[in-house]
């Protein structure tokens, strides 16, 4: 297999990223709507990333076997979140893989709500494996825990052989103009105002990925702990599950500067500028309850 990352001409083909990782996910080109999931291989072993839902569920599995890799040959499933978007394709990917000794990691949070979709196989929480999964021939994924971006057991996977660190929802984007890789143009990278193109293009990547982010994560707090997870791990690529894969330094540390000083995210949205002394007062409930 070729290690040079291919260029996106079919959708409905896998798309290699380099050392044998594959781009295994959906894109529906009427609804817009598409979510990435992603095989790594070595050898005749392969790891799923981000499943997908139940919709995407035969989708996934052609480009499985169009990247040469026999179904049965997918020794783990790992889920990095555990809405149905990410876990929904659980029992059918377990009876087509076929294996007892399928392993299914995710989090211990998020096993809680996994475990009802897996009807099959070994499920494995990340303390279980001390955060990290290796092949037989020594290339392993390291996962790194970003709690609460979005839920509590959201968490990254980082695979040094390619340098793609895999991660969920941050850095995401709704991306409206949605493309595999996204690429901001130079102007994009200094523009101060996301609320006007300076091209006048209908779409703006960065707006697109900071309103996700606003509406998708728990709180400002959360969203910079995530960043300060992943700072020290050694990626080149970031590869989320929603929005288009980021390979330009010069476009991850804007995007890094832009999400780390993000304002109005969550609940932080919600409440505003009230004090946490204003918050949590339960003096109301007790006298309308008729307390003391």
């Amino acid at each position: 297999m070729s290690n040079t990352p291919s260029l996106v001409s079919d959708y409905d083909r896998p798309v290699h990223l380099g050392e044998n990782v594959f781009w295994v996910g959906v894109y529906d080109v009427h609804s817009h709507s598409h979510s990435n999931s992603f095989l790594v291989v070595e050898q005749d072993q392969a790891i799923l990333i981000d499943g997908g839902g139940r919709s995407a569920f035969a989708r996934v599995v052609v480009k499985i076997i169009q990247s040469g890799i026999a179904p049965s040959n997918v020794g783990a499933l790992v889920f990095q979140n555990y809405n149905p978007h990410y876990t929904g394709s659980i029992s059918h990917l377990q009876g087509v893989i076929g294996r007892r000794d399928l392993k299914i990691i995710s989090d211990r949070a998020n096993q809680i709500f996994v475990q009802h979709d897996s009807e099959s196989g070994v499920l494995l929480s990340l303390e279980d494996i001390q955060s990290q999964l290796s092949f037989s021939s020594g290339r392993r994924l390291d996962f790194i825990k970003m709690p609460f971006a979005h839920s509590a057991g959201s968490f990254a996977t980082f695979d040094s052989k390619s340098g793609i660190l895999f991660t969920g929802d941050l850095f995401g984007s709704y991306a409206s103009a949605w493309d595999l890789f996204l690429q901001l143009a130079p102007k994009c990278r200094t523009c101060e105002d996301t609320a006007q193109c300076q091209d006048e293009k209908d779409g703006c990547p960065i707006r697109d990925i900071l309103t996700f982010h606003r509406d998708i994560m728990a709180s400002e707090r959360a969203l910079r702990f995530a960043l300060d997870c992943i700072a020290k791990v050694p990626f080149t690529t970031i590869a989320p599950h929603h929005g288009g894969i980021i390979r330009n330094p010069d476009d991850i540390i804007r995007l890094c500067e832009l999400l780390s000083s993000l304002k109005n995210v969550g609940i932080d949205g919600v409440i505003g500028e009230r004090s946490f002394l204003d918050l949590g007062d339960t003096r109301p409930i007790r006298e309308h309850l008729g307390g003391k």
